[in-house]
């Protein structure tokens, strides 16, 4: 299965609830803080919420 790497590049500050949620769900921690996971629509779908506060990164395997 291919992987997508996402980097968090934007705090959460001042955004709703639920996009800080989403980041904690995909495990981002810190600015700069990159996770790597399944690409999958779930994955992709919680990205695309937060498309403004992070970078993605599809990954060759």
């Amino acid at each position: 299965m291919s992987k997508i790497k996402i980097t968090l590049r934007r705090s959460g500050i001042g955004f709703k609830i639920d996009q800080k949620r989403t980041i904690k769900a995909l495990g981002l921690r810190r600015l700069n803080y990159s996770v790597i996971v399944d690409d999958n629509r779930t994955m992709r779908g919680m990205a695309i919420k937060i498309r403004h506060l992070v970078d993605v990164e599809e990954l060759s395997e």
